[in-house]
């Protein structure tokens, strides 16, 4: 190898160096798109705070190593030393994610099984590694090549950007050779780096893992999940599997005991359903596939919930939202529609009911009363200039997560107040939005739906949104309409005549309401009619306030509407969990908490602690205090700030993986950058001078997000009607300036370290650190407790805090 002054030499190191950031980056995205499989949710805060773990402990513990040995050591050792980690990188990549599949943690069972928190922690851990090995090529390379520091920290920016845009790429093959792929390039920067015997390790590591099984890396889905149990049916099986952004599409079959999937079906209809084939997102689901003649007879889709608004009057201009399999499309054109426009993110979808299985759907999507759009679905109703009869909101979560729990911290923008108004205007003026919901007990989403439909009516300005309600539910799902006018007799008379046909009963029918002795669905206690009747009246706020569940509305700044979770029920909770009281502590909302409780002892054992070993500042005139404070405060609002921008990216693009991709590319690009123009003129500098200019910094980073708010603002709602990559592009722009003036104040915090007492810089690195790894848990708990704009709120406070708490020294004045 060229010797490690020469210019050959610096541009391999440079290319190893960008090869472990981007795998590194790609890692951590494919990580969360794993856990949506293996779990229920990708539980972004939690892989980027594992992430920084082993970027901390790394940096902790490589400081320790090296201070050791003698500077010497590194320079005839350094080729050796970046290869061993990067082929540590590249097996513990594979081998945690292997290992990981044999970890018995399941969330669910956090209420009533103390043995989960250990496990959760053993996956914490055992995911942070990778991250370790690849943070300390990093700083191996900074340690011994201090005088090329841009450079290198430039081919890392680089590499992580070429890390997330991968990442994206390999969402079209089985997650499986994304992660091996990611760890191939440890084996590669090695080998461009070292010879001998550790380019021999490469070479063998890189073959065993081209070897490697590749059920060893692929996720098994929670025994819980909807295909878990559906393909525990004789006979069941997987006819396709389609990869892509939006996570891991299966298509089954159960030929023997066939799928029964029909939310709200009467009881008293004694037809038998046609065949179906489920669909099933990460496992979870169904959506459905109705076999059909072409002919559209389809008797039992007017035998449910959901055929109501049909019932009531024959639309003939209806919107399916998350229009998915087809099934509520085919209900439309079954019911009477004439035309139906279908809005369906996912173009895999449309494609498989389109193409693949077009003749088994009797031609759906190929009808001619039929549109169908790949689109988000409100970036759509926005972008619309078109009225519609019906908007029907499809692609409800299946019942076995939002019945858990399991999506208490996913952002559903579909059913936020906002959203609701969004649907409502595109309404024709006598028109209809339908929603269907599964029934629960005791009532949660269902009241924070109506909650939600009676808040975007009174936003609308309508003085009495009871006239324009209506609701019926069945044994096991409710359905739900927002009028654009009030009913007038003859639909208040059809609404009933249908609600008693059927044998549902009327949760909310203006000028009808069903004693106990009429209801045929007995709910003891009646909570639901209950709730509805409370939400309608003066004392509404003091229901929703005093309820057991929080089940106030969803909004845009608290798009968390699978969130239930209040403090003050868990006693009672927590008491009747061993009566099947668990199920109602919202799974995903303990998780996070207890993903934020293990976190701190380790950050605190593996990031903090160890630091100790080190000697103690030197400088008295030092304000270790305030230095400390500083960098705590900076660590822990620069992720407030992304994992806010991150849920609020979601609303742009659609989905959370998506923008996890996107939005980590952003802010490490764009920060990095902001942290090398930060470091220009830094040296010779005096303490006043970068006290200023960090001060400056915050002050951009407060401008920052005033533009962040603009450019959502405007990309949401003038640019509805743009497509995916420009709304992406524009929510690119609103992080950029941002992320670029949040990348500044730590580095020169440092600089003003490194001057007065180089000691403390390692604790620097340190406190920093820990409190990054458990603010970016806390952030998205701060977000559902309080908004997403508050958290951007006290994020911006705790820059100011830092900038007040440690302000440049006045030097006192001497005498002549």
């Amino acid at each position: 190898m060229a010797r490690t002054g020469t210019p050959a030499a610096g541009f391999r190191l440079g290319l190893a160096v960008a090869l472990v950031s981007a795998a590194a980056l790609a890692y951590q995205l494919l990580l969360m798109r794993w856990l949506a499989i293996a779990h229920w949710h990708p539980f972004a805060a939690m892989i980027i705070s594992l992430a920084l773990l082993g970027h901390g402990a790394s940096g902790t513990w490589l400081c320790l190593w090296l201070r050791a040995r003698p500077p010497q050591w590194l320079q005839a050792r350094f080729e050796a030393a970046f290869a061993t980690c990067a082929l540590a990188f590249a097996g513990s990549a594979a081998l945690a994610v292997a290992l990981a599949r044999a970890i018995p943690f399941n969330g669910l069972e956090l209420a009533w099984d103390a043995r989960q928190l250990a496990w959760l922690s053993a996956l914490y851990l055992l995911l942070a590694v990778p991250f370790f090995f690849a943070a300390a090529c990093f700083g191996l390379a900074f340690a011994r090549h201090g005088g090329r520091i841009p450079r290198l920290y430039g081919a890392d920016l680089l590499g992580a950007g070429l890390g997330a845009a991968a990442a994206l790429a390999l969402a079209a093959l089985p997650l499986q050779h994304g992660l091996r792929l990611a760890a191939l390039c440890g084996p590669c920067a090695a080998a461009l780096v070292a010879r001998g015997a550790p380019r021999a390790f490469a070479v063998a590591l890189a073959a065993a893992l081209l070897a490697l099984p590749g059920r060893a890396l692929a996720p098994v889905p929670n025994e819980f999940k909807s295909l878990s149990k559906a393909l525990l049916l004789p006979g069941a099986r997987v006819l396709a599997e389609r990869y892509g952004p939006y996570g891991w599409l299966a298509v089954l079959d159960s030929p023997r005991v066939p799928l029964r999937h029909a939310p709200g079906l009467s009881l008293d209809h004694a037809g038998e359903l046609p065949p179906q084939l489920g669909l099933y997102v990460d496992g979870d689901g169904p959506d459905a596939i109705v076999r059909d003649d072409g002919a559209r007879r389809q008797p039992w889709l007017g035998a449910t919930t959901a055929a109501l608004p049909y019932a009531v009057r024959a639309p003939r201009r209806v919107l399916v939202l998350g229009a998915g399999g087809g099934m509520e499309v085919l209900r439309a054109l079954a019911l009477g529609a004439r035309a139906v426009d279908a809005v369906e993110l996912d173009a895999r979808k449309l494609d498989l009911v389109r193409r693949d299985y077009a003749r088994y759907a009797g031609g759906l999507y190929r009808d001619r009363r039929v549109r169908s759009f790949v689109a988000e679905p409100r970036a759509f109703v926005r972008a619309a200039r078109a009225r519609y009869d019906l908007i029907v909101l499809a692609g409800a979560d299946s019942f076995a997560a939002s019945g858990a729990g399991a999506l208490a911290a996913s952002e559903q923008y579909a059913l936020t107040v906002e959203a609701l108004r969004d649907y409502r205007a595109r309404l024709a003026p006598r028109g209809w939005l339908a929603v269907t919901r599964w029934s629960k007990q005791p009532p949660r989403d269902e009241l924070k739906l109506f909650a939600g439909l009676v808040a975007a009516l009174r936003a609308d300005g309508v003085a009495a949104p009871g006239r324009q309600l209506a609701a019926i539910r069945n044994w096991d799902a409710s359905t739900w309409l927002l009028a654009n006018a009030p009913f007038d007799a003859g639909e208040r008379a059809a609404l009933r005549r249908f609600a008693q046909a059927r044998g549902f009963d009327p949760v909310h029918v203006p000028g009808w309401r069903a004693g106990p002795g009429e209801r045929l669905h007995a709910l003891d206690p009646p909570t639901l009619y209950q709730g509805v009747a409370a939400l309608l009246s003066p004392r509404a706020d003091a229901f929703v306030r005093d309820y057991k569940f929080a089940i106030a509305p969803a909004t845009d700044d608290r798009p968390y509407f699978g969130h239930f979770f209040r403090w003050r029920s868990l006693p009672e909770l927590w008491r009747l969990r061993a009566e099947g009281g668990a199920v109602l502590l919202d799974s995903g909302y303990l998780l996070l908490l207890a993903a934020l409780l293990q976190a701190a002892p380790l950050a605190l054992l593996l990031v903090l602690l160890p630091l100790r070993a080190l000697p103690s500042p030197t400088d008295a005139a030092l304000p270790r205090a305030r230095a400390g404070l500083y960098f705590l405060a900076l660590g822990a609002g620069f992720m407030l700030i992304e994992i806010a921008t991150l849920s609020r990216l979601t609303l742009l693009v659609g989905h959370p993986l998506l923008a996890a991709g996107l939005g980590l590319a952003a802010f490490l690009l764009c920060a990095g950058l902001g942290s090398l123009e930060a470091q220009r003129g830094a040296a010779g500098a005096a303490d006043a001078a970068l006290a200023a200019r960090a001060r400056r910094a915050v002050a951009a980073i407060g401008l920052g997000l005033a533009w962040q708010f603009a450019v959502f603002a405007l990309a949401s709602h003038a640019g509805a009607a743009w497509p995916l990559w420009a709304r992406a592009l524009c929510g690119l722009a609103g992080i950029a300036p941002l992320a670029f003036a949040m990348g500044r104040p730590f580095p020169l915090g440092l600089a003003r370290l490194a001057r007065r007492a180089p000691a403390f810089v390692p604790w620097a690195w340190g406190l920093n650190g820990c409190a990054s790894v458990l603010a970016a848990i806390a952030a998205l708990l701060l977000a559902m407790a309080f908004g997403l704009r508050a958290t951007l709120l006290v994020a911006l406070a705790l820059y100011l805090l830092a900038a007040w708490a440690w302000r440049a020294e006045r030097t006192p004045a001497r005498a002549g």
